[in-house]
């Protein structure tokens, strides 16, 4: 078994920090890579396949303004990055690092506790103001699968 690895600091860049205490990364993959330490776990939310990384990724198709291709699988990836975040640093990305980013991370909430319908603000107020950027994210958040990762 390998050890923890040290997470991300608060106060690093895009860094959420759920009700949990749990944390993870939000960013637009157009911009640089955040000075720091790496990912150990990415989650990307594109049309087209993002470039390889050199850590653990998994790539869910999400065009741009829109929702994603499968919504299973997207719950399915959204409720391992939240599984993930209290030993990895999990970073979530799409383009800009608003519109996807901003819905996955309000799922990321619903699935820490957040009520689905509070959740777009929380990520609104402690991650990007213009998070969450059309009226279907903000429905697909308050329709999110509410059920904790690990319970039925």
């Amino acid at each position: 078994m390998s050890p923890p690895t040290a997470p991300w600091a608060p106060t690093d860049p895009g860094v959420l920090r759920l009700p949990s205490g749990r944390l993870v990364r939000g960013r637009g993959l157009r911009h640089r890579l955040p000075a720091g330490p790496e990912p150990t776990y990415g989650l990307y939310l594109l049309g087209r396949r993002p470039p390889a990384a050199s850590w653990e990724a998994h790539w869910l198709r999400w065009p741009d303004f829109r929702l994603p291709s499968d919504r299973q699988e997207a719950a399915r990836l959204l409720r391992e990055a939240w599984e993930r975040a209290p030993g990895d640093r999990v970073e979530i990305a799409c383009g800009g690092g608003r519109g996807r980013t901003g819905t996955a991370l309000a799922a990321l909430a619903v699935l820490d506790g957040v009520p689905a319908g509070e959740a777009v603000a929380y990520v609104r107020a402690h991650y990007c103001a213009r998070a969450v950027e059309t009226p279907w994210q903000r429905r697909y958040v308050t329709r999110f699968p509410a059920t904790r990762a690990g319970t039925r």
